[in-house]
């Protein structure tokens, strides 16, 4: 597993960002965002992972996540939700990423396709301070790019949580 960042705080919440490479637009379908969204509970439910925030965007994620080793639980969940894109794209006739995974893989990937670029950045949160930021900076991104007028309007966050007689898509676990 290669990645330039580190987590030197195991067990602590980390902002996350994972990136398509090429910031190529897979999750501009309610499947493709879908995968993301079962393999995150898959990994609460299976692998200790705590997920506070988060956020799908057309061509990256970002949440708010911690695990005892939280390294591995993203290398997994990274190799899984590839290879379910990989699976689904042909049925939305987008054959054409495809295309452009194959190009843009890395040469010492050992698979077809490179889905994800390396690296997830993770930053410990190691403060309540840091946490509202990171979580209004999260929240926001669908806003910034004018896709809704309200963080809580973008079905794919966790900003809709807490509207009363709000369905979230997935719930999250207690900062504290």
């Amino acid at each position: 597993m290669r990645s330039r960042y580190r987590v030197n705080e195991p067990g602590m919440a980390h902002f996350v960002t994972s990136t398509i490479v090429e910031w190529l637009p897979v999750f501009t379908s309610g499947a493709c965002c879908d995968i993301l969204v079962s393999s995150l509970e898959y990994c609460r439910k299976h692998k200790d992972l705590q997920i506070h925030a988060w956020v799908i965007l057309d061509t990256h994620f970002h949440a708010i996540l911690a695990a005892p080793d939280l390294p591995v639980v993203l290398h997994h969940f990274k190799t899984f939700t590839a290879k379910q894109i990989v699976q689904q794209l042909p049925s939305e006739g987008r054959d054409w990423l495809l295309n452009q995974f194959r190009y843009f893989r890395a040469p010492h990937k050992p698979t077809e396709y490179q889905i994800w670029q390396e690296g997830d950045q993770p930053k410990a949160i190691l403060s309540d301070e840091i946490m509202y930021q990171k979580l209004e900076y999260l929240h926001y991104n669908p806003v910034k790019r004018g896709w809704v007028s309200s963080p809580e309007h973008w079905r794919y966050s966790s900003a809709h949580e807490w509207l009363s007689g709000a369905i979230p898509v997935l719930r999250c676990d207690p900062w504290k």
